[in-house]
């Protein structure tokens, strides 16, 4: 791969778990008081650390972050607020939903960066240890989500 590709490469990932660590920020705080309020807050602080984990590769790999990017991640989650679900003023169930499904999306997203940098690891800057590490907490979190979401599902739509 090329730098530029490269740089183009995380630097939309960059903007992605900018999107992803404010959804996961939302959920949390939303459902701080529901029975998978403590997982949803757990998952938003890995996000939180792996967006850092993101950021740190980048510096290492001498690709910087574009601000541009970054805004462009704080503008699709803000865009979220604009979608339609039925209701003006508050949320409703299908909120929760499209929230939790768009989350789980970034986090798949968020694993193919680490397998495709674990195809790079023979570069020294990159730790294959910690994108394995990386790699295995985002399955964690699919599956945290997942199971989250098929619950708000019957709630908001059943």
């Amino acid at each position: 791969m090329s730098q530029q590709a490269l740089e183009i490469y995380m630097n939309d990932h960059l903007a992605g778990s900018t999107t992803g660590q404010l959804i996961s920020r939302h959920l949390a705080d939303h459902h701080r008081s529901l029975p998978h309020g403590g997982e949803l807050r757990r998952v938003a602080d890995e996000i939180e650390e792996d967006r850092q984990s993101l950021l740190d590769l980048m510096a290492a790999l001498d690709v910087p972050a574009r601000r541009h990017k970054v805004y462009a991640g704080w503008l699709a989650e803000k865009a979220r607020l604009l979608k339609l679900n039925g209701r003006v003023t508050r949320r409703s169930g299908l909120s929760t939903v499209i929230e939790l499904e768009a989350l789980r999306l970034g986090i798949e997203g968020k694993s193919l960066l680490w397998e495709s940098l674990l195809t790079l690891t023979p570069r020294e800057e990159l730790d294959e240890g910690r994108l394995r590490t990386l790699l295995d907490r985002a399955h964690e979190q699919i599956d945290t989500v997942e199971t989250v979401r098929r619950e708000a599902v019957g709630a908001g739509l059943g």
